[in-house]
């Protein structure tokens, strides 16, 4: 973008766009999104919000990061986890579910079953235990 007012500022938990007209904001828009798929982080963590006029014609954009589980899907997730009725606890902590259980293969089923359903965010699978 020679010549033009384009800038991107980072935050901890979002990114501000800058731009000179909407077109270029949709291509900003869109090297975010491919230079995060690039450092494996899923677009689903991303939430775009609208394009606003700002100051001196300039427009404006906030990319907000998605960290964690939320409460209320936390709790959907726990829910269907224990109705699937499989020997393992579920539990939120913090941001996160946490689910533990006797036999590596039960929380293989669970990873199955919660990637089957469509929560609408990124899910990581950590496994601590060896």
């Amino acid at each position: 973008f020679r010549g033009s007012k384009s800038k991107v500022d980072w935050d901890k938990e979002k990114i501000d766009l800058v731009a000179d007209d909407d077109f270029k904001m949709r291509a900003l828009i869109d090297i975010v999104r491919e230079k995060s798929i690039r450092r494996t982080i899923d677009a689903r963590a991303l939430d775009i919000g609208k394009i606003k006029d700002a100051a001196s014609g300039l427009k404006k954009c906030e990319i907000k990061l998605k960290q964690g589980v939320p409460v209320d899907t936390a709790k959907t997730i726990v829910k269907a986890i224990k109705d699937s009725k499989l020997k393992v606890q579920a539990q939120i902590q913090d941001n996160q579910v946490r689910v533990s259980g006797k036999k590596r293969d039960d929380l293989q089923e669970v990873m199955t079953l919660v990637r089957g359903k469509d929560y609408e965010l990124p899910l990581q699978f950590i496994n601590f235990r060896d």
